[in-house]
C-alpha cells in the first residue's frame, strides 16, 4: 500500500504544469486531494480526468490568506484535515532589475513567496494535528543565481529559507518539512519563455551540459511523488540539482561567477528588449489571470 494512501494533500497551482501532474499520480495512489489555482476552467478539467469523489477543488488566490484558509477549511470539512501541503503555486519574471515591471517584481513577490506563507499558515494546525508532511515548491535558481531572474531567484531563495526555518520549528511535533529544486522543466512558464524569448533559448544553448536540458513534467511528477512518500527534506529534478547545492558557495563566489558572467553583455540587453517589445514582464497566462 501508498504511503500517500488514504491522505489528504493540497496542492496549490494545481491546474497544470507540476502540480497537475503529481495530483494525477498522488490519486492514483490513493491519495484525497484538494486542489486550488487561480484558473477554475483548467482545475474542472483535471478534477474531472480523475473522477471519483476523492477530490475537492477550490479556486483561490494564494496572495489571499482568507482564500487560503476557506480552502483548507472545505478539505477538513470534506476530508476530516490535510496530511499533506504541497506549496507549489509559482511565477517568474523576465527583464533585468532596471528592466522589469516594478509591479510585476511585486506580483511574482506576492505569489511565490506571500503565497507560500499564506498557503503554510492557512494549513499547518491540521498538519500538525496529523503529523505531516510540508513541501514547499523552490528552484534550481536557490542555489544559483542568473541575470535577468532577479525577481524569480529571490523569491525561491527565500521560500528555501523559509523551509529550513519552518523546519526548526515543527520538527519536535512530529511534522516534516522539504524543498523542491527544479532545474528547466517542461511546463507551461519554460515553454511559453522559450517560445516568447529568443534570449532564453540562447541562454539555455550556452549553457554546460545537462544544465540547459530540460526535462519533462511527467520525469519531475516521479521524482516529487517519490520524494513525498518518503517526506524527504530535498527533492530535486533532475537528481544531479542536489550537486548544486552543495557548489552553492562556489557558484556565488568570485571562482564561479565568471562563468555565467561572459553571457550577460550580450543577452541581458537582449532579454530587455524582448520584454518591452512584448509589452510585459510576466507570460501571457499570468497576464491574463491578473485581468
Amino acid at each position: 500500500m501508498s504511503s500517500v494512501s488514504g491522505k489528504v494533500v493540497l496542492i496549490t497551482g494545481g491546474a497544470n504544469g507540476i502540480g497537475a501532474d503529481v495530483a494525477r499520480r498522488l490519486h492514483g495512489r490513493g491519495a484525497k486531494l484538494v486542489l486550488t489555482d487561480l484558473d477554475k476552467d483548467l482545475l474542472d478539467e483535471v478534477a474531472a480526468g480523475l473522477g471519483g469523489d476523492r477530490v475537492l477543488t477550490v479556486a483561490a488566490d494564494v496572495r489571499d490568506l482568507a482564500a487560503m484558509q476557506a480552502a483548507v477549511t472545505a478539505g477538513v470539512e470534506r476530508f476530516g484535515g490535510i496530511d499533506v501541503v504541497i506549496a507549489n503555486a509559482g511565477i517568474s519574471t523576465t527583464g533585468s532589475v532596471l528592466g522589469v515591471d516594478p509591479a510585476a517584481f511585486k506580483t511574482l513577490i506576492d505569489v511565490n513567496v506571500m503565497g507560500v506563507f499564506h498557503t503554510v499558515r492557512a494549513a499547518l494546525p491540521s498538519v500538525i494535528e496529523r503529523r505531516g508532511y510540508v513541501l514547499i515548491v523552490s528552484s534550481a535558481a536557490a542555489y544559483a543565481a542568473a541575470a535577468g531572474m532577479v525577481p524569480y531567484d529571490t523569491s525561491k531563495a527565500g521560500v528555501e529559507h523559509f523551509a529550513n526555518a519552518l523546519r526548526l520549528e515543527v520538527a519536535h511535533l512530529g511534522v516534516a518539512v522539504g524543498s523542491a529544486h527544479m532545474l528547466w522543466i517542461d511546463t507551461p512558464m519554460v515553454r511559453e519563455g522559450k517560445a516568447d524569448s529568443e534570449a532564453f533559448r540562447e541562454m539555455l544553448r550556452r549553457l554546460p551540459g545537462p544544465l540547459g536540458k530540460t526535462t519533462s513534467i511527467d520525469k519531475c511528477g516521479e521524482i516529487f511523488v517519490a520524494g513525498i512518500e518518503n517526506r524527504k527534506r530535498q527533492i530535486n529534478c533532475p537528481r544531479f540539482v542536489g550537486l548544486l547545492r552543495w557548489l552553492k558557495p562556489v557558484l556565488s563566489s568570485r571562482l564561479g561567477e565568471p562563468l555565467t558572467m561572459k553571457h550577460v553583455p550580450e543577452l541581458l540587453p537582449m532579454m530587455d528588449a524582448e520584454a518591452a517589445a512584448l509589452g510585459r514582464s510576466v507570460s501571457a497566462r499570468t497576464e491574463a489571470l491578473e485581468q
